[in-house]
């Protein structure tokens, strides 16, 4: 039975990613307490940056504050413990993303709101203003303000340079600079992304971008240098194309990473494709990018019911609790310990002491995770208490 959930970090903390109260990195996982006393239902881990969502809808951030990220004015670069976003005080936040330098939040009644860097309007048209040459540009949002007003918002997603929104509809909105700086001019405005119909869930990368249809189809666009659209080459797409490879697959998750992506089966099986350098793909000792979506053959039989994508390192969660990580290792990204980088899947151990109250009564118990988040070069990840001895484990013990 639950009885205790907490919020679990390790990586790189030199921006106070982590959350921990200093700048330290750390190679294994470490509580944050801060946390604690708040019912945490959601994270999200950015390049630089994290925040967590609440079950009353309160949204805490902490890390770089360099251009307005955590959502107030900057009094410091960063800030090493969480703190919550006061100008959303009233509003009740259901999902939220991070970006390149910007984040994105939704709301109960399906308002979205941005903030943080703006200089390609990637949090909206306004605060545009006059430079010392009088020539237009855009300074960063330090407060939360409406984006997209128009728009019933069913969920958001950040990029490098453009936020991407789902609306209730199903029909998805793109705006800022979706192309890497220089390609392309960029939108100032919500523009809506002709081809789709009926999306369930979208997932963004630096700048390109995946869309599932109710109908189970992947479709991607953007930028594919490393064959992150899945398209089998690496030519750009402006519109939505199919992603190859998928048919007669029941896909039930996306994740994108910054040069990567991920789809996630019902029968619990991963696909991975894009940038394999570090073996962020999973991919054992092959780290050759794939132009067309890859089994993750390392994770087969594991059930796995989430995957997040981070710059070059993934995490899997699986039906039962454990945590695995692949992909480049320094800063303790991978939390197994080490500085290892491997394309070989490592099962990250949740070793935190038991909730207070439950350690000395004679019980056994574990802790098993029920949602991760992969940053830049960190991770974060919720997870709850359990009484008595893993499925897993006794399984094992039974043979």
């Amino acid at each position: 039975m639950r009885i205790h959930s907490a919020v679990i970090a390790w990586g790189s903390g030199e921006d106070g990613q982590l959350g921990m109260g200093n700048n330290e990195e750390k190679e294994w996982v470490c509580h944050v307490q801060a946390l604690q006393p708040f019912g945490v239902s959601s994270v999200v881990a950015g390049s630089r940056n994290s925040l967590a969502i609440c079950e009353d809808g309160k949204l805490f951030t902490w890390g770089w504050n360099q251009r307005g990220t955590l959502g107030h004015p900057p009094e410091t670069k960063t800030e090493n413990v969480p703190g919550p976003v006061k100008a959303l005080a009233n509003v009740k936040i259901v999902q939220a993303a991070i970006g390149g330098w910007h984040c994105l939040a939704v709301d109960d009644e399906g308002h979205a709101y941005a903030w943080g860097g703006n200089e390609y309007g990637q949090c909206g048209e306004e605060l545009e203003c006059n430079d010392e040459n009088g020539k237009p540009s855009r300074r960063g949002i330090v407060i939360p303000q409406r984006c997209a007003p128009r728009l019933s918002v069913r969920q958001v997603a950040a990029g490098g340079t453009h936020s991407v929104v789902l609306t209730r509809e199903g029909h998805v909105w793109i705006w800022g600079q979706p192309w890497p700086p220089g390609d392309i001019k960029q939108i100032s405005t919500p523009v809506r992304v002709h081809g789709l119909e009926r999306v369930r869930l979208i997932a963004v990368g630096a700048f390109h971008n995946l869309a599932l249809k109710e109908d189970g189809t992947l479709w991607a666009w953007g930028n594919n240098e490393y064959g992150q659209l899945g398209t089998g080459d690496t030519q750009p797409r402006s519109q939505p194309v199919p992603v190859n490879g998928l048919d007669g697959l029941t896909l039930v998750d996306i994740a994108a990473g910054g040069w990567h992506s991920t789809a996630l089966t019902n029968g619990g099986e991963v696909y991975g494709w894009g940038r394999g350098e570090h073996g962020r793909l999973g991919l054992g000792d092959d780290k050759s990018s794939k132009m067309e979506p890859q089994k993750l053959q390392l994770l087969a039989g594991e059930d796995i019911v989430q995957v997040s994508c981070g710059g070059t390192h993934s995490v899997a969660l699986t039906r039962n609790g454990r945590i695995f990580s692949f992909g480049r290792g320094d800063h303790g990204r991978l939390g197994d310990g080490t500085t290892v980088t491997t394309g070989q899947p490592v099962e990250v151990p949740i070793n935190l002491p038991p909730p207070k109250g439950v350690g000395g009564d004679g019980g056994e118990g574990h802790w098993r995770a029920k949602h991760v988040a992969c940053g830049g070069r960190h991770t974060l990840a919720i997870v709850e208490w359990w009484s008595g001895v893993p499925e897993w484990l006794a399984s094992r013990e039974v043979e």
